[in-house]
């Protein structure tokens, strides 16, 4: 095996070599007028290839959930947005390695996917072919044009609506629908500021910031409140096998944070955040019961109670001294006169239906 990687390797090397040469006798065989020619060409050719590359007339910088996006309007009228950005935007992987290339079919690999196909037409692939440009300064940069940011948002959230997604595409899903609602909402506000008048009045970064907050918020309804390190060491104190890449949970799990958590959190909590969030037909809630929790109330003392649990959690060599020392430092509350509710409810900060 190694002697025939050896000659195949002497092969290729003899290969080049016979094709330095070869160029390099066809070379001298040419007499100057057509060397000249050929050099002639060639330059023409590299410059109507630079001619080719459109430049940016104007640059900015767009902030979308915490990402910054270069971006920038060409010559020709075309908005574009910094290519790794971008993938960036919808949950994916800056990395080239992981998604800017395309497929032999010139699909991007962020909609190469078989289960996305029902959901191209090759209108949209072909605007999603990547543009080279130069920016302000002369240097070449890389990237979509604006446009296919929604577009890409909407083949996501209809592969989601037929149930078509895999499990590693859905939190793209999530990121997308809340890129467009996001967008959706700045697009009415910038409609109704031109039909006005009062987009010649309004703060250059005024749309921006209205993205900027609307995208923070949601974001922050998907963010996880519960650290790893909880389930991790409750999983260790019942003698359970963890898994951080698995979602997969006994179903005395919701059971255990319940206890642990909600109960001990404040009076009432947990029966409020149960009448906020029901469960539907099939026994789901269709939220996190910490996606209730107020921001400025709610969701500090929710992180202040994880903090001392996880704490009594690791001190613990097994789930009996667990639970004894919980009970003694975290007691669950006891019941309250009817006109204290409101009042416990309200400090514990649950968000208003």
């Amino acid at each position: 095996m190694a002697e025939t990687k050896d000659v195949s390797k002497m092969a290729r090397e003899l290969g080049r070599l016979g094709g330095l040469k070869g160029g390099k006798a066809r070379a001298e065989a040419l007499s100057p007028a057509e060397r000249s020619e050929q050099s002639s060409r060639a330059g023409q050719a590299r410059w109507d290839k630079e001619k080719s590359i459109p430049r940016a007339m104007y640059e900015g910088e767009l902030n979308i959930g915490g990402i910054t996006m270069e971006c920038a309007v060409l010559e020709d009228g075309t908005r574009v947005l910094n290519q790794a950005s971008f993938l960036q935007a919808i949950g994916r992987s800056r990395s080239p390695k992981a998604g800017t290339g395309v497929t032999v079919a010139e699909i991007p690999t962020f909609l190469a996917a078989k289960n996305l196909e029902p959901y191209l037409d090759q209108d949209f692939v072909m605007s999603t072919k990547p543009i080279q440009y130069r920016d302000t300064s002369g240097r070449l940069a890389n990237g979509y044009n604006a446009e296919i940011l929604p577009n890409t948002c909407e083949v996501y959230l209809k592969a989601r609506d037929n149930l078509a997604l895999s499990h590693t595409q859905k939190h793209i899903a999530k990121r997308c629908e809340i890129l467009i609602r996001g967008l959706a909402n700045v697009g009415i506000i910038a409609l109704v500021d031109e039909a006005t008048g009062y987009q010649d009045f309004r703060s250059k970064r005024a749309l921006e910031e209205i993205l900027e907050r609307f995208i923070a918020k949601e974001l922050r309804k998907w963010a996880r409140a519960f650290p790893n390190d909880f389930y991790k060491q409750l999983f260790r104190l019942r003698g359970w096998q963890y898994s951080p890449l698995s979602v997969k949970r006994p179903s005395l799990v919701g059971k255990l944070t319940n206890n642990l958590v909600y109960e001990r959190l404040a009076p009432y909590v947990l029966e409020e955040l149960k009448t906020r969030n029901p469960t539907d037909e099939r026994g789901r809630r269709k939220h996190k019961h910490h996606q209730w929790l107020t921001e400025d109330i709610g969701h500090p003392k929710l992180l202040e109670h994880l903090s001392a649990v996880i704490a009594l959690m690791k001190a613990s060599d097994n789930w009996k001294d667990f639970y004894k020392g919980v009970n003694r430092a975290l007691p669950k509350y006891e019941p309250m006169p009817l006109f204290e509710q409101a009042e416990a409810r309200t400090a514990i900060g649950i968000t208003r239906s």
